[in-house]
């Protein structure tokens, strides 16, 4: 007997992750403060090889602050721009703005040289099933952009959601 142990789902969240690559700048990946490792799906790193990389430290709440620097340290070492955050407190959100902009400086510096003026950061937002997401998606935006709830697959298929620069926590 043969287990199939990559489901569907995230087969089809692959193949829609290489479609659209191209079209963005940044990867923010959420990962669980509390399983870090086990809550990264290998593929992600493949994908965004050359893209900027953001690793969310979610629900870091419910982490020492021990653990979480290491594992800060951790991603930092790797080449990661790295945030600790609890997606449900709105507070945290000026922080990821700011790693935002300084992962995203070569981006902007390569625009400004080429005359083009406040274009905005495209983001693609990953992540295995019940990471925060949807939550950290909505707490970003500030405002209800996608359904969340306590189980897997509240959210499905590909989302585009304009931001305004000026920011709701500015």
């Amino acid at each position: 007997m043969q287990f199939q142990w990559y489901p569907g789902h995230m087969t089809k969240a692959k193949r829609m992750m290489q479609e659209d690559i191209k079209l963005i700048d940044l990867v923010i990946e959420l990962v669980d403060a509390r399983i870090p490792l086990s809550s990264r799906n290998p593929d992600i790193d493949q994908l965004g090889k050359n893209k900027f990389r953001l690793i969310i430290l979610n629900k870091a709440d419910l982490v020492s602050d021990n653990v979480n620097l290491a594992w800060t340290e951790y991603f930092k070492k790797l080449g990661f721009f790295v945030v600790q955050l609890d997606s449900r407190n709105r507070a945290g959100m000026k922080q990821v703005n700011a790693v935002i902009d300084k992962a995203c400086q070569e981006k902007f510096e390569r625009d400004r040289k080429r005359g083009i003026l406040n274009r905005p950061v495209r983001a693609m937002v990953v992540g295995i099933p019940n990471v925060g997401k949807s939550t950290f998606i909505n707490s970003f935006a500030g405002k209800a952009c996608t359904k969340t709830g306590n189980k897997p697959g509240v959210t499905k298929g590909k989302q585009w959601i304009r931001l305004n620069r000026n920011y709701p926590w500015n």
